[in-house]
């Protein structure tokens, strides 16, 4: 179930929050950093915090299953949707966890979560 926009707004402003805590923390105890150090400690803040702005993006989708029942890879059979399950995404921002809509085949036990 989707979210209402002051819930998803919510939720990612305490993602931030979270990661600007890290930082000044972070800051507090470095003492005197150099400017490669602190570039490296943004950078890493960085791409965690997109990561989870990601995450949280994609599960406010709507889940969907496909128009057409998926079929299995290695025999061929119908695939039997078995509900969302946890799985890890590769991104341009690196990888992600995020439930997907995931198919079992009955005939040969491979599972599969199918392209959206």
């Amino acid at each position: 179930m989707r979210r209402t926009r002051e819930q998803l707004e919510a939720e990612l402003l305490v993602e931030a929050k979270a990661v600007i805590e890290e930082l000044v923390g972070w800051e507090r105890q470095a003492g005197t950093p150099t400017l490669t150090e602190m570039e490296e400690q943004v950078l890493a803040l960085r791409q965690r915090l997109g990561q989870r702005l990601l995450a949280a993006l994609i599960e406010d989708q709507e889940a969907r299953q496909p128009a057409v029942t998926p079929v299995c890879p290695q025999c061929g059979t119908g695939l039997r949707y078995k509900g969302q399950k946890e799985t890890r995404i590769e991104s341009r921002l690196g990888g992600i966890v995020v439930q997907r809509g995931y198919y079992h085949c009955a005939r040969c036990a491979s599972g599969l979560f199918p392209p959206e």
